[in-house]
């Protein structure tokens, strides 16, 4: 009897254009996710399943064997550090970016000059450090998961480092981008040894989302 082959995709937008990737490969999910609380969603392949579990645990699930592949967005992967991890594919999908933001009025420009100190808010505690630091700026770092708009609102941080796709919530809350620190897209990532020991149908999914990977 085969081993099944697990895929940890997180719910959303990353599910949401995983889809056509799988289609490709000939993989249809069969329950809705966002309908279903099942955590662990069947495909018409017997031999595939779908795990859901959050954006930033993708990473962590694959390398220790909780699934053997997955599809993880690049801000993930430098906060998790990528060990145990094979990356064969940039999916091209999930397009957004890592910037820093600050409310209205405040001087950013002024206060990221060399040897300055400065108070962020972020989850993005690897890629917000390696940033400032490129800068020559001291960072207290403020570890949030989430509303992190709120925090220069209340005078918690001066900045926050966080994901941004349309921009119309920082609008919203009267903050403005006023740096893009990188571009995020998601991800293949398979486990290394499930790689060795499930070669051909892993390589035969790797293929096809290879050939499906949109263009543009």
């Amino acid at each position: 009897m085969t081993q099944p082959i697990t895929l940890a995709l997180s719910k959303g937008r990353i599910f949401d254009e995983t889809l056509p990737l799988l289609a490709a490969a000939g993989i249809t999910v069969t329950e809705d996710p966002e309908k279903s609380r099942k955590l662990i969603l069947s495909t018409d392949q017997p031999d595939v399943r779908v795990v859901l579990v959050r954006a930033t645990d993708v990473p962590t699930y694959v390398q220790y064997g909780g699934a053997d592949l997955g599809v993880a967005g690049k801000d993930s992967l430098i906060e998790h550090g990528g060990q145990g991890l094979f990356r064969p594919l940039d999916l091209k999908i999930a397009k957004c970016r890592v910037s820093v933001a600050v409310r209205a009025g405040f001087d950013y420009a002024g206060a990221v000059t060399q040897g300055s100190r400065l108070k962020v808010a972020t989850k993005y505690t690897s890629i917000a450090r390696d940033f400032f630091a490129s800068k020559g700026v001291h960072v207290d770092m403020i570890k949030l998961y989430g509303s992190m708009e709120l925090a220069p609102l209340t005078g918690l941080a001066d900045a926050i480092v966080d994901l941004v796709s349309t921009g119309n919530t920082l609008k919203a809350n009267k903050l403005i981008e006023v740096e893009q620190i990188m571009d995020i897209s998601s991800h293949l990532v398979v486990n290394q040894a499930a790689l060795k020991l499930k070669q051909g149908p892993l390589k035969r999914i790797i293929d096809a989302f290879a050939s499906a990977i949109p263009k543009v």
